[in-house]
């Protein structure tokens, strides 16, 4: 009895050691943790949760009003937004896989030239680290069908360019070009996933029979799985955010580009280059309706948030099938 009487308060002295012990981990890890928690509720989870409460108000930034649901009930019959939101997906649709594929394909054609590789991964690297603005007034320029030396060149060859920044149905095409023109970014990635894939797996599938396609299903897509879903997803959020592109493109091609104090409504020609950024810009920042802005802005969240999803989903599928 008295040997027994004498564990408990040891054991329960040991039980506090090992609580205090757990509480000093846990606050030396959420002090490690701290510049992070601060910054992601200074920078992300304060804005997010300020942007849904403005969406529930008429905001101007003067006057503040609640509003209950009349920004949302708006926005189902905003035909510009409407408008807006096809475009941006169209850019989603098209210009992220081409530009994923282009990428890849100028990155398996650097690994496979032995002369020049540096050269002309400079040439192609360049576009890329000029200035947004810089390049569409450039490219812009190019393609003009007036001035421009592209298209005059090509209808002296008997090849006529389509007028791609003045004709609705060719605006998002030359946006599409532009895009590809500036595909650096994603062809350095590729080419570091491509360099680092062990040669010796193509070695032993070459030894097997197994042809050119078969390696590059089989070996190269599944090694740069990581690398397509990261170009992929920050592609698509790029592209759901595409602002300062449309918006010069449309005001050189519509000649305003130049004239001081004009007011310029996005989407030049015919609402063919209004993205869902210029429109919540527009919204926000011309007409001061904030609240509606708001609605806007998650709506644009909810919609980066659904593609990364599924995008990562199915890269992940993908990987499975290929190490089943």
């Amino acid at each position: 009895m008295a040997s027994g009487s004498l564990r408990l308060p040891l054991t329960g002295a040991r039980g506090g050691t090992a609580a205090r012990a757990r509480l000093r981990r846990r606050l030396r890890v959420l002090a490690f943790l701290s510049p992070w928690l601060a910054g992601f509720g200074l920078f992300f989870a304060y804005p997010l949760a300020a942007t849904v409460y403005f969406s529930f108000t008429r905001y101007n930034l003067f006057t503040l009003e609640y509003a209950g649901l009349d920004n949302y009930t708006y926005l189902l019959h905003d035909r510009d937004a409407r408008t807006a939101m096809r475009n941006t997906l169209w850019l989603v649709a098209v210009l992220v896989p081409l530009r994923v594929l282009f990428g890849l394909g100028a990155a398996q054609l650097l690994t496979r030239i032995k002369r020049g590789a540096g050269v002309l991964r400079s040439i192609l690297y360049l576009p890329y680290l000029v200035p947004p603005v810089s390049a569409t007034v450039a490219f812009v320029f190019l393609l003009n069908p007036g001035t421009g030396p592209l298209p005059t060149v090509s209808a002296r060859l008997g090849i006529p360019l389509p007028d791609f920044f003045n004709d609705p149905g060719w605006a998002k095409p030359g946006l599409t070009l532009l895009g590809l023109w500036a595909v650096g970014d994603v062809m350095i990635i590729m080419l570091a996933a491509l360099l680092n894939v062990p040669a010796s797996l193509y070695e032993a599938a070459a030894i097997d029979g197994a042809g050119a396609w078969a390696r590059f299903r089989h070996i190269t897509l599944p090694t740069v799985s990581p690398v397509l879903a990261f170009s992929a997803v920050t592609g698509v959020i790029e592209t759901l955010q595409y602002f300062t592109q449309p918006m010069v493109a449309g005001k050189v091609a519509s000649g305003r580009a130049d004239l001081p104090g004009v007011q310029y409504s996005p989407g030049y020609p015919d609402g063919s280059t209004l993205t869902f950024p210029q429109w919540l810009y527009d919204q926000g920042f011309r007409q001061f309706n904030m609240g509606y802005a708001c609605v806007l802005a998650l709506v644009m969240f909810a919609t980066a948030m659904a593609f990364t999803v599924v995008l990562l989903r199915r890269f992940r599928a993908f990987a499975g099938e290929e190490a089943g």
